[in-house]
């Protein structure tokens, strides 16, 4: 019997503009998430969103890794 927990979906605006920036910031973000943990960008929104999809992650650690790399990043609720 298989166990499915929901994950939460941590939506962030940020400053990230384009895939140089994400290659960057790749192996950084790889490293915060656990096996089962998704993340991507969405450059085509105006708010070049980051969806965090997770089950232990708080929005805190994405906020303070970005933001220690030198991006603006706020979540949306």
């Amino acid at each position: 019997m298989t166990t499915n927990t929901l994950k939460t979906v941590l939506v962030f605006k940020t400053s990230i503009t384009n895939n140089e920036e994400i290659d960057k910031l790749q192996p950084i973000l790889n490293r915060l998430m656990k096996t089962n943990d998704l993340w991507n960008f969405d450059l085509e929104d105006c708010d070049n969103i980051l969806r965090v999809e997770t089950n232990h992650l708080q929005p805190e650690s994405v906020l303070g890794l970005l933001g220690m790399h030198g991006f603006y990043c706020e979540e949306l609720h």
